[in-house]
Formats: structure tokens, sequence, C-alpha cells
């Protein structure tokens, strides 16, 4: 196909060549973008692309922005079709779904906005934004004409609204999002009535707007939209939704997908998230301040409910042509324990004792009160393995006594347990035998701190390492086992 134009949008932007990948195990493949797009960016360029094997975005949206050019040309559309969309593109406003990109047609192809891109300086351009919108419908309904349905829609619209000042969870925010969802499906709805020339179909959507938005214009431009869309109908039931492709996002530069909440305060990098950044530079709060609030134990970045992001599904949904499943509600988590920690100089005791003949050492950590917050256990005989376990174990312990878990639960819990070594207990009156160590342990513990000197006995069988009961009694040093009886063999006899 000859080149219709000359890709200039891209003119003056610097570019940078990266290493993509689909995922992490993939060959990587040069992908030339726009060096602030970063490698987000050129991941999700790879992962559109599979085959390519090298990748420059101006000559890969140039493919098929070449096919929408030259079929708006044969039905008489405007000639700068292909320079608002790669204008579109370059200004990361919006960007297709992957089938578009490689040329597919047919399915239900996407077309994601940015609606960020439009917003300078916090004036949203409205009238941008619903151009961008049918510039996005005709450019689909051109690159895939069998296409059953599209899925035209918006994401990162939390920062959005961040950058707006709105809390996520707030009725402004909910109206605000209607608004946008109403202009984008009725911009969409007149974009393909113009195209496809009023012909019967589906009616445009009517459903009420609400009756104020905080965002100057924005309401303003969808009823204009609507009055628009209302001369013709569309032919596919679905013009406009939410397509599930990150890699679309990723390429926009969106941190929260579509229109779902941010669930952290850090980004990928480790470092604080954007729509943080601009929180607080909305607030005119610095960083150091937001730190020292933090500290203080208030919840600066506290992620929005469930609740909200159900909200906001049901604040939209009238306004879309197709909508995913509404975010289920989870079951509100308990409360979380608070975990009291010990004071820095503490008492309590070291008990040494000898289990089955093996070592053991066990030392407490006691609260001001007397009540027992943590324990250690050292060994010294056995294997490096086998301490580690019991390392870990004592941490646990200490983690759930300081958590506010009753001594008589873990005693209960473990007192009984059977494995080697195990026996007669020497160095502690306390205890006379274990069926464990970690039997003693909480014999010991249970002796010391609850009182309890009457548990039953632990009664130690001759057993073996993993504490099945022997079926006879241990050798003695120099007995050897009784051979097993020979199996007599048969006599063979030769038949003639």
């Amino acid at each position: 196909m000859a080149q219709l134009f000359t890709p200039k949008s891209w003119h003056g932007i610097r570019q940078a060549v990266f290493t993509g990948r689909a995922d992490p195990d993939a060959p990587g493949v040069p992908v030339k973008l726009p060096a602030a797009w970063g490698q987000a960016a050129a991941d999700a360029m790879a992962s559109m692309l599979p085959q390519a094997g090298a990748i420059d975005i101006a000559q890969a949206s140039q493919k098929w922005i070449e096919v929408v050019t030259v079929r708006a040309v044969a039905a008489g559309l405007q000639k700068t079709i292909a320079t608002d969309l790669q204008a579109l593109l370059a200004a990361r406003q919006g960007a297709p779904g992957p089938g578009t990109w490689r040329g597919e047609d047919g399915g239900a192809p996407s077309f994601i906005l940015n609606p960020n891109a439009f917003l300078d300086d916090g004036v949203f351009e409205s009238r941008a934004f619903a151009a961008a919108a049918g510039l996005a419908v005709t450019a689909l309904l051109l690159a895939a004409p069998r296409a059953a349905s599209l899925a035209v829609g918006f994401t990162d619209l939390h920062l959005f609204l961040v950058r707006l000042g709105l809390d996520y969870d707030s009725d402004a925010a909910r109206e605000t999002a209607a608004c946008l969802a109403a202009l984008v499906t009725a911009s969409a709805e007149a974009a393909a009535s113009r195209l496809w020339g009023g012909r019967e179909g589906f009616a445009p959507a009517a459903a009420p707007l609400p009756a104020r938005c905080a965002v100057p214009g924005l309401r303003e431009a969808a009823l204009s939209a609507r009055v628009t869309a209302g001369a013709g109908e569309r032919r596919l039931k679905n013009l406009t939704g939410f397509a599930p492709e990150r890699a679309v996002e990723a390429l926009l530069g969106a941190e929260t997908v579509g229109y779902a909440p941010a669930t952290s305060a850090l980004g990928a990098d480790g470092r604080l998230a954007q729509w943080v950044r601009e929180a607080l530079a909305v607030r005119h709060v610095s960083a150091e301040a937001a730190l020292a609030a933090q500290l203080a134990g208030e919840d600066v970045f506290a992620p929005a409910p469930p609740a909200a992001y159900a909200a906001m599904h049901d604040a939209i949904a009238p306004f879309m042509h197709a909508m995913p499943a509404r975010p289920a509600l989870t079951a509100p988590a308990p409360p979380a324990t608070v975990r009291t920690m010990l004071p820095a100089r503490r008492a309590g005791y070291t008990q040494k004792a000898s289990v089955g003949g093996h070592k053991i050492f066990l030392s407490t950590g006691e609260y001001a009160n007397g009540r027992l917050g943590e324990i250690f256990i050292a060994l010294h005989k056995e294997g490096s393995a086998f301490r580690g376990l019991m390392d870990a174990f004592a941490i646990a312990v200490s983690m759930g006594l300081q958590h506010g878990v009753n001594l008589e639960d873990f005693v209960e819990a473990f007192t009984f347990t059977r494995f080697g070594p195990a026996g007669l207990v020497e160095g502690d009156p306390a205890v006379a035998q274990a069926t464990s160590l970690i039997d003693y342990v909480f014999r010991n513990l249970a002796a010391n701190y609850l009182g309890h000197v009457s548990l039953a006995p632990a009664v130690v069988e001759a057993a073996d390492t993993v504490g099945e009961v022997a079926d006879r009694a241990p050798l003695l040093p120099l007995d050897f086992p009784e051979p097993a009886p020979r199996e007599k063999r048969r006599a063979l006899r030769l038949v003639s």
C-alpha cells in the first residue's frame, strides 16, 4: 500500500529504543517510541505485536491508519483523519486495541481514551474529548467493517478525579464519571450516525444525566452531543464499553484500569504513585508533611473501599452500551489485632534441660505485668535444618502471644506432640517426661505461667525417630537382629 502521509505528529518528540518484552521470559524486541513513555509502554507494544522483529511506533501505527484513511477517502470523509489519529496517539490521548494494530477485521475492536491527556491545569477540554470519541468510533468502523460490536471507553478515571480534586468515593466523583461516560456514548452515536447516514437500528441512549457536574462544561457538552446523536440511529447495539486491554492502557500511561480505584500508594517502581503525587499537589501538602501525618497514625493514602468501586460501576452503567460485571462486594475483613510490643528491658528466665539426652535451652520474655510475651528455643546437638525450624516456630509463637493469642491455646495445641527426641527430662523439676521437645516447651510454660502442674503425664514408649511405637525392645550395643527365617526352596524335578 502506498504511503498516503508523513507522520508529522511524531516530529519534535524525543525518541528512544527500549527492549520490549511481552512477558519477563520472552525474548527482547527493540521498540522505538517516545523516551518519556518508558519501559512499560515498550512492553505493551511488544505484547500487542508479538511477531514483530523490531517495532517503531510511528511506522506500526501508520499501517492501520493507512487502511482507515483509504476507506475514509472512498467514503468521502475528512482527509485529515490520518493526521488526527496520529496526533491522538502521539499525545497519548487514545489508542486502539491489539486487533486493530494487527490489522484484524471483525470481532469486537476497542479504542481506549485517556481523559487525563485532555486535562490541562485543572481545565478539561470537553469538546476535544468528544471529538476524540467520535474519531475513535469512525476509525474502528472503517478498520473493521465486519465487527459485531465496538468498545470505545476510557481509562485511569481515578487519576482524573484526583487531579480535579475529587474524592473517588463521593457523589461529585460519580456525577463527573457519569457525565464523562454520557459524553463518550453520545459522541460515538453521533459519529456512527454520520457514517451510516441515519440507517435504522438502535436508538440513542437516553438515560437522564445527573443534575449537576463538578467539571465546568462537561454536562453541557454531553447534552449537546446527545442532540447531534438524536438525528440518527446506530446499526450496532454496542459502540461503547470497557475492554480489558491492559497493554493499551499501559501504552497510554494509565496507572489504574478503566474506572477502577487505585489499590496502592506505590507504583510498580516502588516509588509514590502518580495519583498520590497529584493528590498531594492538589491539597498543597508536601511529601514530608504527608509522611509525618502517616507516622502520626493518619491514613493519608487509604484506598477506596470495595463499595465505592461498585457504586462507581452503578453510576456509569446507564450511560455506556456495555459494561463488565459489577465488582463483587467482599465480606468485610475482621478487625485486625493490635500487636503489643514488649518493653526494651524485660524480665523472664532461661531453663536448661535435657529431653531424652538432648539439651535444650528455653528462654522467655515478659511484659511488665508478668504476662508471657516471647520465647526462644536453643538447641545444640541437632542439625541446622531442625534448629532453623525450631527458631521459626518460636518466632511464630511469640508473634501470636504479642497479638493476643492465649497461652492456654498454645498449650492445648502443642502438648503431647510426638516425635524424637523424647523421653526422660533432666534438669527441670516441673516436668518429668516429654513426648517431644515441643511437648516439653509447653509443659514448662504451663507450669510456670499457668500453674498447670496437673497435666496428664507424658507416656513415652519405645519409638523410632518418626514417633511410631516399636514392635520389640531396643537392641543392646553388641546385639544384632535375628535373621529372618529362610524360605525353604522348592526342589526342582525334571520331567521327561
